[in-house]
């Protein structure tokens, strides 16, 4: 009754609070998805007011968890809570969602899933639950969330919109969590002054002198649960004497809780440890722990009368603080013998995870056979997805290990996954405590090699290409493999940070002095061979060895091959940029979607993040430019959930073909940013992208600046070579035929090196734009060869180049023809600058029909436009949300906006509508 009566106290003074959580509710109830962060500090009344919360939502269903410190080490664990009511309805999801949850939550084994779409299961499995009524979630103490519960729930939370859910994060602030940031917030502060002492009269029995009254509201800031529980643990004067320090307020209520456990039974504080040993408040399994330390049923009644702890079918503390009092003032001695009691009561054949995690907390001694157990926990949560889960608990794992040398080497193992997970500061410092170690050359080595990796991930690609080389070196008289391994990492952080080739050429010198590969080569021992090659001896020497990589790629059975052993490490690109430098589209997208795949399976998400942006480029190239969008999407959503910046170079492609004046901006600032990093790279992408968009703006002179200087610096991989076709399309335009027969010439020497389609395509175009008697005849083979590679972009730009041409020539039939193609093809795609560009060359030749945009009250947003385009193509709204990572009823909530703006009430309607959006 306490509990319930002093959180009514402790809402004094919240009538705003109050009001925006009943506003929640409402707006659940009408169908209007809510999200909102509470943030403040242990005791301001955050769970007061989800109480208030949970009381309130009268005909809503509620979920509610908190979380919990002890659970931060356990894959999906707050997930679970959340779920758990509602896994009786998990069939109802798509097969891909179901398996991916189940497989997270290990009810039953696979591959690890794919966390985003363990995500759009979690989203889809609360709508379902919200159908018929509306759904509350409410998680308190989330800053204890295990880490890939957190990303999960932030990533649903980001989703929310018409699925009738209210949710609530209540997270301790101070904190340096930073998944929810972005998200609406409610930050709340102390009570007012006249509040506060309306709660401090209501527990102070007897007369107080005004000035101690007064000191006390003062020093507690307004803090509702200090003002409850101080002055029942301490004295008048003792409360006054313990202000001296400003920040003793939490831990003097911690204390005052630790007073008041401390009047109880010793059997009752025993079964108190035991609670908040066990997070999850499984009533049935504490009292299996009781009965294992021998304390009887009655053993908890002093501690429910006193209001510190709720007994039901789950346990609830009174307050954290008194899980934490409980827990933090029991001996190592009580707290060892409560976990052993609670792994003893803990399946091992239902639950071996939590068993292991129990046992490991019941010594402080080193055990070898609770470390391998502990070993066997991180790789059933690596299976699950859950890197960070691993690697905390083979950290917990190289703390038992008694042999120092086994010690470092799981501590390693560990920071490679804390790596894989995007936590590359914890990486970093674990491997200063490998370091500080037992002395092993090899150990040594391998961490260098990781240090190289994690600075690649953090975008300091200068300073990878050093530590990355010096690995190597230290690597070829211990681990041949590894040694090629680690110069070809070291190759692609040269090529990634040089915006010339001569850093990596200098790389490709020192890789091919290495020792050959032992036994027959891997993908990946060709694959250095054949770019030092490249970057040595030119293009033309290399060819052959590059296409032998290829055949190599297309040769894998994915079926029963070993894919980690045959093309190296998750992320590895090398191949990609192989396809790329043959001109060959086929291979570079088989070569894309098997490292996106890759990396979404190991959970790798730095890693998905370079993925992504290979396989959006491949993509746009493609026409498809709405599934180009969707990962650029997924790149800046790995962002937000790691905290590192977004790859982006396909956002800037995607500016660029989408046309906006807005797209310029973005591109500059993309490079500028990158710039400054020392990714030459990705500047030069910046400067593809910046030609490609001014050249479908029309600003040739711009283009012909942007390309030129890509052009002249003729570097290795990443789609460079593309500025060809772009530099002599703005040089055509220009008038400046010199440099366009200069560009002609060097793609012909590609061409006869690989006469790929696509390479002829390119070639072909650019002999047209010279002109001449066979300009015609090549311009229909350009188009031909491009057709035939499928790249659906090219082919519209080459209708669109050839129906500009034909128009100069008269010959205006012919050239209305192509104008039409270009304009359908590049409107269907949403290539709005290349699309106004055939839109008025057809004005021209007297088409008015169509127009500039539709003619609506309201512009599409970009998201609404990837809906209607998806929908008119046929797509359901449960396909058309799994690619958008949305739920079929926020698709179906933006799909009736769509027909509102359009004018149209039908799906069919679409497929005659003229679609456009207005930029972000």
């Amino acid at each position: 009754m306490r509990r319930r009566d002093d959180g009514r106290a402790a809402l004094f003074g919240r009538r705003s609070e109050c009001a925006i959580f009943d506003g929640l509710i409402a707006g659940a109830r009408a169908g209007r998805s809510q999200v909102l962060v509470v943030r403040g500090e242990a005791g301001i009344g955050k769970t007061a007011l989800l109480d208030y919360l949970e009381t309130s939502a009268t005909g809503c269903r509620v979920a509610r968890l908190a979380g919990a410190e002890a659970e931060m080490e356990l894959a999906y664990a707050g997930l679970h809570q959340l779920c758990g009511p509602f896994l009786d309805r998990i069939d109802r999801l798509p097969d891909p969602q179901r398996i991916a949850l189940s497989t997270a939550f290990g009810l039953i084994s696979g591959d690890a899933p794919d966390r985003f779409m363990v995500g759009l299961a979690v989203l889809d499995l609360l709508a379902d639950r919200a159908e018929d009524r509306p759904l509350i979630c409410l998680i308190d103490d989330a800053q204890w969330l295990d880490r890939v519960s957190a990303q999960t729930v932030a990533f649903v939370a980001r989703r929310l919109a018409a699925e009738r859910i209210g949710l609530v994060v209540a997270l301790r602030e101070p904190s340096d969590e930073r998944d929810f940031v972005g998200l609406p917030e409610l930050t709340v502060g102390g009570l007012r002054e006249a509040d506060a002492g309306r709660l401090l009269d209501s527990v102070i029995k007897g007369p107080m002198d005004p000035r101690v009254r007064d000191r006390i509201i003062a020093e507690t800031r307004g803090n509702p649960l200090a003002l409850l529980e101080l002055p029942r643990a301490w004295t008048t004067a003792e409360l006054v004497d313990g202000f001296e320090r400003p920040d003793a307020l939490i831990s003097r209520i911690e204390e005052g809780f630790i007073r008041r456990l401390s009047t109880l039974p010793e059997d009752t504080q025993r079964l108190l440890v035991a609670a908040a040993a066990e997070p999850l408040g499984d009533a049935t399994l504490l009292w299996r722990a009781a009965a294992v330390l021998g304390l009887a049923s009655n053993a908890g009644d002093a501690a429910e009368v006193a209001g510190l702890i709720e007994f039901g079918a789950r346990i609830r503390f009174r307050h954290p603080l008194v899980r934490a009092a409980a827990y933090r003032s029991a001996s190592t001695e009580v707290r060892q013998e409560a976990h052993r009691a609670l792994a003893e009561a803990t399946d091992p054949d239902v639950d071996p995870d939590r068993r292991a995690w129990h046992r490991s907390y019941a010594t402080q001694s080193p055990d070898e056979e609770i470390a391998g157990e502990l070993e066997q926990s991180a790789s059933r949560a690596q299976s699950r997805g859950g890197l960070l889960a691993a690697a905390a608990l083979l950290e917990r794992a190289a703390r038992l290990t008694p042999d120092p040398a086994r010690r470092a080497d799981r501590e390693l193992a560990a920071a490679w996954r804390k790596r894989g997970g995007g936590a590359l500061d914890a990486a970093l410092a674990l491997l200063a405590a490998i370091e500080a170690g037992p002395a092993d050359e090899l150990r040594a080595a391998k961490v260098k090699h990781l240090r190289g990796q994690i600075a690649l991930d953090q975008r300091r690609a200068t300073d990878a290409v050093r530590v990355l080389v010096d690995a190597a070196q230290h690597l070829e008289p211990l681990d041949c493999d590894l040694a090629r391994e680690t110069y070809l990492e070291a190759l692609g952080a040269a090529i990634f940070s040089s915006a010339t080739d001569e850093t990596a050429r200098a790389v490709a010198v020192a890789a091919r002095a290495a020792a050959p590969a032992h036994g027959e080569p891997r993908i990946i021992d060709l694959t250095l061979d054949a770019l030092a090659m490249r970057l040595v001896d030119g293009h033309a020497a290399a060819a052959p060895s590059l296409a032998r990589v290829l055949a190599k790629v297309r040769s894998i059975d994915y079926r029963v091959d070993d894919v980690g052993r045959l093309l190296g490490p998750v992320g590895n690109p090398f191949a990609g940029y192989v396809a790329t430098e043959l001109w060959d589209f086929d291979a570079g997208r088989t070569v894309a979607e098997l490292l996106v795949q890759r990396a979404r399976d190991a959970g790798a998400l730095v890693q998905l993040q370079f993925a992504a942006n290979e396989l959006a480029v491949i993509d746009m190239l493609a026409g498809r430019v709405s599934d180009a969008a969707a990962l650029v999407e997924e790149d800046r959503m790995v962002s937000d959930i790691t905290g590192n910046p977004p790859v982006g170079y396909a956002a800037m492609v995607l500016a660029a073909l989408r046309g906006t004046d807005a797209a310029s901006q973005q591109i500059t600032a993309a490079r500028d940013q990158t710039l400054a990093l020392g990714e030459g790279r990705i500047v030069n992408f910046a400067g593809y992208a910046t030609a490609l968009l001014n050249n479908g703006l029309g600003r040739h002179d711009i283009a012909l600046q942007a390309g030129r200087e890509v052009f002249d610096r003729d570097v290795l991989a990443g789609y460079q070579m593309m500025v060809v076709s772009e530099l002599a399309e703005a040089a055509a335009r220009t008038g400046d035929t010199e440099l366009v027969a200069a560009a002609l010439q060097r793609m012909s020497e590609r061409a006869r090196a690989t006469p790929t389609e696509w390479a002829r395509g390119i070639e072909a175009r650019l002999r047209a734009m010279l002109g001449g008697e066979a300009a015609d005849a090549s311009y229909r083979e350009s188009i031909e060869h491009l057709d035939r590679a499928g790249l659906r972009l090219e082919v519209a730009r080459g209708h669109l180049l050839y129906g500009e041409w034909l128009r100069r020539a008269g010959q205006r039939n012919k050239a209305r023809e192509h104008l039409r193609a270009a304009h359908d093809m590049l409107s269907a795609m949403g290539v709005a600058a290349f699309a106004e560009r055939a839109r008025r060359e057809l004005s021209l030749l007297g088409d008015k029909a169509l127009r500039r945009r539709v003619e609506t009250p309201e512009e599409l947003t970009v998201q609404e436009f990837h809906i209607a385009r998806f929908a008119r193509d046929g797509l359901s709204n449960a396909e058309i949300g799994t690619r958008l990572f949305l739920s079929p009823r926020t698709v179906e909530w933006h799909l009736g906006k769509v027909f509102i703006k359009l004018g149209v009430s039908s799906r069919g309607d679409l497929r005659n509508a003229v679609l456009d959006f207005a930029p972000d």
